[in-house]
């Protein structure tokens, strides 16, 4: 399979996909590499598809006219405070788009997360451990930001109390 016929592929898996797909599983599907495939997604994206890379795979971005509301929230914790922050953010309804830190050099670095329910939640918290790698809130001493999508103000409202009672908001 070429290139291009092999990118259609990934479009179309990815269009039909209710949870993300990774390199990995596509790599050994078409029988490449999966730097091969990383190579096809950044094709991809080049050519304007919205694919969005995350800790579990990919997924395509689609505009389903989401409900509710998108905003950042700051918070400040240690790495082992991470899982039980995910944990109140999903469990009062809010989904967790993305983790943001302020770079010295880099500036704004944001990793997508995508965390809607608390098996995700369990999965995230697996591969952090499993990987042995650092958080980005590590790079700032604790300090970051959570793009959250939830219904409401009042949700989103509920969610910064709990994170507040935890001492996991940020203060200032």
């Amino acid at each position: 399979m070429d290139g291009e016929k092999r990118r259609e592929m990934i479009l179309l898996q990815l269009e039909a996909a209710e949870k993300p797909i990774s390199a990995s599983r596509f790599a050994k599907e078409f029988k490449v590499s999966r730097q091969i495939v990383v190579g096809d997604v950044a094709l991809l994206r080049a050519a304007g598809y919205g694919i969005i890379a995350t800790a579990r795979g990919y997924l395509l971005e689609v505009e389903k006219d989401k409900q509710g509301i998108t905003r950042k929230i700051a918070c400040q914790h240690k790495p082992d405070q991470t899982e039980e922050e995910l944990s109140i953010i999903v469990s009062l309804g809010g989904e967790i788009v993305d983790v943001v830190v302020e770079h010295p050099i880099y500036g704004e670095l944001t990793g997508g997360l995508h965390i809607h329910t608390e098996r995700e939640v369990k999965d995230f918290i697996e591969a952090y451990e499993k990987s042995q790698a650092s958080l980005l809130s590590e790079l700032t001493e604790g300090i970051h930001l959570h793009t959250v999508r939830c219904e409401n103000e009042d949700i989103l409202g509920q969610i910064k109390k709990a994170l507040a009672q935890k001492n996991i908001l940020y203060k200032g």
